[in-house]
């Protein structure tokens, strides 16, 4: 498993945080996202062979939102 911690640009209110957590616990590979509104970060955990980072920013992309690897 890999945590990885992403810069989250364009969130309005917690319910876009659950939005983003929801929409990467999804993807097959995904453990776990914890989304910080108020830090406008999201930490994913996730197996590299499963799911790649690309498809994680991808599904943050088709949410509504842009993420950057920190």
């Amino acid at each position: 498993m890999t945590k990885q911690t992403l810069r989250i640009q364009g969130m309005h209110c917690t319910n876009c945080a659950m939005a983003i957590d929801m929409d990467l616990e999804d993807l097959v590979g995904v453990k776990e996202a914890k989304t910080n509104y108020a830090r406008s970060l999201t930490q994913v955990e996730y197996d590299p062979a499963r799911v790649s980072l690309a498809q994680i920013l991808a599904t943050i992309r088709e949410t509504g939102y842009e993420a950057q690897p920190m």
